[in-house]
């Protein structure tokens, strides 16, 4: 399982990286899902990726509300943060949690997206770790 920030990156970076690990689905776990940067707003990326024989799948309920990543400034107001989607959003959406374990059991390669380009700035490092503990944490979480 990888997890993949797009911050830095162009697409063509960003593509390159999902191919070189054989990636076959695209996890957005990006609550709105609209870039400024080119490439990686929801309509372009699951085109560009389904270009490349990846699948895309949005997760909007994995997400965090932009509200919330407001005024984020340090390292304590993260780790705030990622506590309180720890001890609501994965906990109240098991649901999608299922979805997303489910889409790594069929597809064995993907790669949850999201914008920071450090995997501990991110939720979907949290997000990721609560799928894999879900299958007893038998696979490795890769961070690209």
């Amino acid at each position: 399982m990888f997890t993949i920030g797009y911050e830095g990156k162009s697409i063509e970076e960003f593509i390159n990286s999902l191919i070189k690990e054989n990636i076959r689905a695209l996890c957005d776990v990006r609550n709105n899902p609209l870039s400024m940067k080119y490439g990686f707003s929801k309509g372009q990326l699951k085109k560009i990726t389904n270009n490349f024989k990846i699948e895309y799948f949005h997760i909007p309920g994995l997400g965090i509300p932009s509200q919330k990543r407001k005024n984020l400034s340090t390292n304590e107001d993260y780790l705030n943060l990622f506590k309180s989607y720890s001890n609501t959003t994965l906990k109240e959406n098991i649901r999608d949690l299922v979805i997303l374990k489910n889409i790594f059991l069929e597809k064995e390669r993907i790669a949850i997206v999201c914008f920071e380009k450090e995997p501990n700035s991110c939720h979907r490092s949290y997000t990721a770790k609560a799928v894999s503990n879900m299958l007893d944490n038998k696979y490795e979480i890769v961070h690209l």
